[in-house]
């Protein structure tokens, strides 16, 4: 009886196996795992006329620019015509959105005074320049670089600049601004020759494989222009405004959705919200 209890398991654990687990498989393998969504960088581009000078200027484009950014919940924040005391409620305005809050890196560059060579000033405090916010941290041992174009219209007492900043996302992704000079066309062109020939070329060689992002009001008119063409390297992508702002990725974006975003009369232009798929 045993013996009959113990050949009839015996029989049964081996069609078990003949069924199953001959090679360690199943004779039907499930299907591989569906790839995952593709990683996506958020850009608000935003010039908020806030030197207190131009006419467009209204003392509300920081607080309205606030609300869009929690309501938006962008990953970077490129700014034109900012002044240093915007940072900090941009800041806490990006740590505050989304559903969980963030730790916000930011890094400012003024423009520079032709008349006196110190950084450009806002009428009511504060330098007066370009500026950065992202949602991931700075990326360790990096530093934010920034400085003033060559070219220059000399009867402008603005100097423009550039600024950029390694944040530490997954991957790591370079952020750039930019405000290229909006009297001569042919100053602008040259600015954006050197912003694309020399600084983005210089962070790309440094560490190939992490991608840039630019967000700027690069006054060299749509994305058909042949001026603004003709500075961007082969295989960059370019959305914009339809105008003057623009947000530019290196090879390996596509641009997914743009969305142009009112302001509410704060400022001259709106806002500018890029989608780049990696």
């Amino acid at each position: 009886m045993a013996d009959r209890a113990l050949r009839a398991l015996a029989t049964l654990c081996a069609l078990t196996c003949l069924a199953g687990c001959t090679d360690g498989t199943s004779a039907d393998p499930a299907p591989p795992p569906a790839p995952a969504s593709a990683p996506q960088v958020r850009v608000l581009q935003l010039n908020l006329c806030n030197s207190g000078i131009a006419g467009c200027f209204t003392g509300r484009a920081t607080a309205t620019a606030a609300t869009v950014i929690r309501a938006e919940a962008p990953d970077l924040v490129t700014l034109n015509e900012a002044c240093s005391t915007d940072l900090a409620a941009l800041e806490d305005a990006l740590a505050d959105s989304g559903t969980a809050p963030r730790a916000v890196t930011s890094a400012f560059q003024a423009a520079r005074d032709a008349r006196t060579g110190a950084p450009y000033r806002c009428r009511y405090g504060g330098e007066y320049g370009i500026g950065v916010l992202a949602r991931w941290p700075q990326v360790p041992g990096s530093t934010p670089a920034g400085g003033i174009y060559p070219a220059q219209d000399p009867d402008d007492p603005e100097q423009r600049a550039w600024l950029c900043l390694d944040a530490a996302a997954t991957p790591a992704v370079t952020v750039c601004t930019t405000h290229l000079a909006y009297t001569r066309r042919d100053v602008a062109q040259a600015q954006c020759e050197h912003l694309f020939g020399t600084v983005i070329a210089q962070v790309r060689a440094r560490a190939a494989a992490t991608p840039v992002v630019l967000g700027a009001d690069l006054n060299l008119g749509a994305g058909d222009d042949p001026q603004l063409r003709s500075c961007l390297p082969p295989g960059f992508v370019l959305a914009g405004d339809g105008g003057q702002q623009h947000v530019v990725g290196t090879p390996g974006f596509a641009v997914s959705d743009v969305r142009s975003i009112d302001l509410r009369g704060s400022t001259d232009h709106p806002g500018l919200l890029v989608t780049l798929r990696r």
